[in-house]
């Protein structure tokens, strides 16, 4: 795949799947229009220009519409406007509902499912002028069934219905607009909790059927496919890359037919 000329904008770029997002499609040919609330990204816009990439950075919080206008006004005047927007900004530090309050809720859904609306409805136009452009939204396998951090898996619910609305009013514009559906993603965070305690990935793993976590190269690469002319009948569809969590209960099928397969 080429991505060559097109100018593709990604939210939470400086984060650990948003890092390896924007490697992917720097490799690519694109030219990156960059968005995180962590000054972090203007330094990563910096680093790829001087490796010869074309990028450049917008500091926003994106659940701040107002604030969202503004980072893609200025985008868009210095790397013109999106082609592909890829909606990965996300957060989740509320694991159970009884540890929840009210303001972290409000947060998780504002962050996680505003933001992502803020962002298409900023790239929207520019997309019906053109007739054509490709919505790709990072949801969660939290969004499938109850696995914990339910303002966040709340959120993550919402983007799919907020992906299936876009495909279904603009499909006939050219606008297309899919969802990714990561498990657990071996992100710096992970190797942060691999370091308190060495056991965690092993417990972990072995609800997964390939016996592993996904590797963030492995998300990037079916986001590349869906925002891609090779994709260019799909729109609508909610892809888990999951090494095969969301495909059933491997733990309890071991169980139950006794065999360790």
């Amino acid at each position: 795949m080429n991505f060559s000329g097109q100018c593709v904008a990604i939210t939470g770029a400086a984060g650990g799947i948003g890092g390896v997002l924007v490697r992917y499609f720097v490799e690519k040919g694109a030219r990156l229009a960059l968005i995180d609330r962590r000054e972090h990204v203007l330094a990563l816009a910096d680093e790829l220009k001087s490796g010869g990439a074309t990028a450049a950075a917008a500091v926003a919080d994106i659940a701040d519409a107002d604030a969202v206008t503004a980072a893609f006004a200025a985008l868009r005047a210095e790397m013109g406007p999106a082609g592909i927007l890829i909606n990965n900004a996300g957060f989740s530090y509320q694991p159970t509902l009884a540890k929840t309050v009210p303001e972290g809720w409000a947060d998780h859904i504002a962050g996680n499912l505003n933001g992502a609306y803020n962002c298409s409805q900023a790239v929207i136009p520019d997309m019906l002028e053109r007739g054509k452009g490709s919505i790709l939204t990072i949801s969660s396998v939290n969004a499938l069934a109850a696995k914990g951090d339910p303002a966040y898996s709340a959120a993550k619910a919402g983007l799919m219905a907020l992906t299936r609305a876009i495909a279904q009013e603009y499909g006939k514009r050219g606008i297309r607009a899919n969802a990714v559906l990561p498990g657990t993603v071996r992100t710096p965070i992970w190797d942060t909790r691999k370091r308190k305690a060495p056991e965690v990935l092993a417990k972990l793993e072995r609800w997964y059927p390939l016996g592993r976590i996904v590797e963030p190269r492995e998300v990037a690469e079916v986001v590349g496919f869906l925002v891609s002319d090779l994709a260019s009948a799909v729109t609508g569809a909610m892809i888990p890359v999951d090494c095969g969590l969301s495909s059933g209960n491997i733990v309890m099928t071991r169980e139950l037919t006794l065999e360790d397969i």
